[in-house]
């Protein structure tokens, strides 16, 4: 039969232990594998029989596996908040080059006017011209003409004009509407591109809220992981130091030793393992509880409360200090014991849960071997064992 011990009550109940600071995954993935390990160094023989309580050890790894969690998430929400910044830069430069585009375009159309104007400004010249002197200017310049080749030239010349200043200014027109429309099709896509912009602004906000609350969760988690981690080494400590005083104590004969072993677990009824199942999962009331909590183990199982402090069920109830009477379900008290200041007056008690361990509390619950609890007990008076309230739990 194997004998479990998580830890040790060695002043009067476990106190709250400030965890070292861990920052990231890595860092508490060492801490998580080494912390235990270092607190041990000075009992290496009892490393191995040292354990913390399957409560810490199951709420450490709960939280360690949520840390990671949160870690992946905001692993991926980093990565996907990289890329949706570079593709708003992208977004960015491509405003302005679209800009430049239309500022290009509209120096053209700036330009083309001008031309126009001044097209236009010669056209109206000619025609004032023209009317100042009643319209007789191309006539009289046909008039004028000193033989018919000169008159056929003259004719030519005017007519060439004419057409090459509606020409120029029908050129000017059309590339005028072709720039406009560059213009048109350039603002269309600023706008395309200012919308997207607003869009991918708008997602790299919603990101960063969630980023932000990830990495509240996280730190969270960290803080949770850390103090998790000192408890478990706490515990694994003061099991190791336990053991090790208990071991001192037997080979010098100061403690007491009593010989035989209690029922197995495999041998529990039915009442007898709803105990055991009720003591695993009662959470421990506080520092010094250790009676409130064997009552609230009794009167979660149905059985009603059970009365008094340790040393009042040590006399109402435990009667018996022979192994072989020692049963699964039954309760195990000193009525003093010389570790605290508490202890002297009010003692201590636990259960027998079968299998040679006693669970019980000492502001965590921890399972302990049935004769490292007697050695580490039993110093001012012989531990007894009895049925809770009288009543047997195998019947």
């Amino acid at each position: 039969m194997s004998q479990l011990v998580t830890s040790t009550d060695t002043s009067g109940g476990a106190g709250a232990h400030r965890p070292a600071a861990v920052s990231r995954r890595d860092a508490l993935k060492a801490l998580i594998g080494i912390a235990g390990a270092v607190t041990l160094l000075g009992s290496p023989r009892l490393a191995r029989a040292a354990e913390a309580s399957k409560e810490t050890t199951d709420a450490l790894a709960n939280a360690q596996a949520q840390f990671n969690q949160a870690q992946s998430e905001l692993d991926a929400l980093s990565a996907e908040f990289e890329t949706l910044s570079r593709q708003l830069d992208e977004t960015m430069g491509a405003i302005e080059n679209v800009q430049g585009g239309i500022d290009d375009t509209q120096a053209q159309i700036d330009e083309n006017l001008e031309k126009l104007e001044a097209k236009q400004e010669v056209l109206a010249d000619r025609v004032s011209t023209s009317y100042k002197s009643g319209g007789n200017s191309a006539l009289s310049l046909l008039l004028s003409s000193a033989s018919f080749d000169e008159l056929i030239s003259n004719v030519y010349y005017i007519e060439k004009v004419n057409a090459r200043d509606k020409s120029a200014i029908a050129d000017i027109h059309a590339i005028q509407d072709e720039l406009e429309a560059q213009k048109a099709e350039l603002e269309q896509q600023k706008s395309e591109l200012e919308a997207l912009k607003s869009d991918q602004t708008e997602q790299l906000s919603n990101m960063k809220a969630k980023k932000d609350e990830v990495q509240t969760l996280l730190d969270g988690l960290n803080s949770e992981v850390q103090q998790l981690i000192s408890k478990r080494d706490a515990e694994i400590l003061a099991a190791a130091q336990a053991e090790e005083e208990a071991r001192k104590q037997a080979s010098s004969g100061g403690a007491t030793y009593i010989p035989g072993s209690g029922q197995d677990s495999i041998a529990a009824g039915t009442a007898q393992q709803r105990i055991v199942q009720v003591a695993k999962t009662t959470p421990s009331p506080g520092v010094g509880l250790c009676a409130w909590w064997v009552a609230d183990v009794f009167e979660r199982a149905g059985f009603g409360s059970v009365p008094g402090n340790a040393d009042d069920m040590y006399a109402s109830y435990c009667t018996s200090s022979n192994k072989a009477n020692l049963k699964v379900g039954m309760i195990i008290a000193v009525p003093s014991h010389p570790h605290t200041s508490a202890g002297r007056i009010y003692g201590h008690v636990g259960i027998y849960v079968g299998d040679n361990t006693v669970m019980d509390n000492i502001g965590y619950i921890r399972s302990i071997s049935v004769d490292s609890w007697i050695a580490y007990y039993g110093l001012t008076s012989t531990p007894r064992w009895g049925w809770a309230k009288g009543i047997n739990l195998e019947g």
